[in-house]
């Protein structure tokens, strides 16, 4: 699964690296497929490479990479190795690379006809990797000196066309598990986005892609200081690097403000409530945000759904926020509000609880006395 960034070269293997092998190909591009006599034919599920004119190296020069594709997946099926040197040519771990073949391999196989020229096995290559990082990819294709085909269109331009999205949403993001330590309170958190994500990976910056390449070579080299600079670097670009299952994966940091509620602070009454209540119905889960807006401090603003629940409803049905009229006129959330207010569910168990906008106010004019005092 995409966007494994932990490095392992060659020697690694003796400090504490995968332990997935290499079995070492010919040279590249140029790439002589074994000769399989009468008595060893080729596994039945890979047809011999086309026919055409050989270059000097005894290959065809327009289809090399295709046979040296075609020669390294049937290896992998009947060894489950990757040839050796991917390694130079990409940022993740050889776990990563035999999953990539596992892949490459499966579309192979239900292609008919098999690709026969450049332009195909690269873009059966693109299909097959299509949750992989960009970076990665073109890594692959540069192997086997196969061209880069152009992002699917849909992918591409989905983040750049908020028409095709219903009226007033801007973007879709679809989050990694949420972190519990990420819920803020009861209508905040942040969430990360894998950059494999087709609305993200063709936005990843350059100088993104080159850090996360710069700290894989510094980890490699030991060189721990910088690797550490690197992530720093990346975090203040937005960016950050999130182990799961053992696995490295680039993401994209996005603060979110939910969308039409309002929580109580953590300071305030209740507020503890509504924050662990967010944390039950988030925690530990992926979920899918339609932004609608941008707020004055960088928030994203959206609707938020969890297991096809949408989260305001929840929060507002039991009682632990409070719909904010100011900012939404949705008129179910004002219904929402009210059955819970007359239910005494959560924070409307008291008989006047405090407005969080006015708690602030009053907070903001304390602090600005405060400092007129001084």
């Amino acid at each position: 699964m995409g966007n494994i960034l932990r490095a392992c070269f060659k020697g690694e293997e003796d400090h504490g690296g995968d332990h997935y092998p290499y079995y070492r190909p010919t040279s590249r591009p140029h790439y002589q497929p074994q000769h399989c006599g009468d008595d060893q034919p080729a596994a039945a599920s890979w047809p011999r490479p086309h026919q055409q004119a050989l270059g000097p190296h005894g290959v065809a020069e327009a289809t090399a990479g295709v046979a040296a594709l075609a020669q390294d997946l049937l290896n992998f099926e009947s060894t489950s190795m990757v040839p050796e040197g991917l390694g130079q040519n990409v940022t993740s771990s050889k776990k990563a690379q035999v999953k990539w073949y596992r892949n490459i391999l499966e579309v192979y196989k239900n292609t008919r006809p098999p690709p026969k020229t450049p332009a195909e096995a690269a873009q059966l290559v693109a299909t097959a990797l299509s949750r992989i990082q960009r970076v990665d990819l073109e890594g692959v294709l540069a192997f086997y000196n196969l061209p880069i085909p152009s992002l699917p269109a849909a992918s591409a331009s989905s983040g750049h066309h908020p028409s095709s999205l219903p009226e007033g949403i801007q973007s879709v993001l679809n989050t990694l598990p949420v972190n519990n330590m990420c819920i803020g309170d009861g209508d905040g958190f942040t969430a990360y986005v894998d950059t494999t994500d087709p609305r993200e990976s063709a936005n990843v910056p350059l100088e993104v892609h080159e850090m996360v390449i710069a700290r894989t070579q510094a980890r490699t080299d030991r060189d721990y200081k910088t690797a550490d600079a690197l992530l720093r670097s990346l975090d203040k670009s937005g960016y950050k690097i999130i182990t799961i299952s053992g696995e490295e994966i680039l993401t994209r940091k996005y603060r979110i403000r939910m969308r039409g509620i309002d929580a109580p602070e953590l300071e305030m009454p209740y507020g503890e409530e509504s924050k662990n209540a967010l944390v039950k119905l988030i925690g530990g889960r992926s979920v899918t945000i339609y932004v609608y807006d941008q707020d004055q401090f960088g928030r994203y603003v959206g609707d938020i759904y969890c297991d096809n629940v949408f989260i305001q409803e929840k929060m507002l049905k039991s009682g632990h926020v409070w719909h904010f009229k100011n900012y939404d006129q949705r008129p179910e959330f004002a219904k929402w509000e009210r059955e819970a207010r007359a239910a005494h569910r959560g924070l409307w168990a008291s008989d006047s609880p405090e407005k969080p906008w006015d708690w602030r106010r009053k907070q903001r004019r304390a602090g600005h006395d405060a400092i007129q005092v001084y």
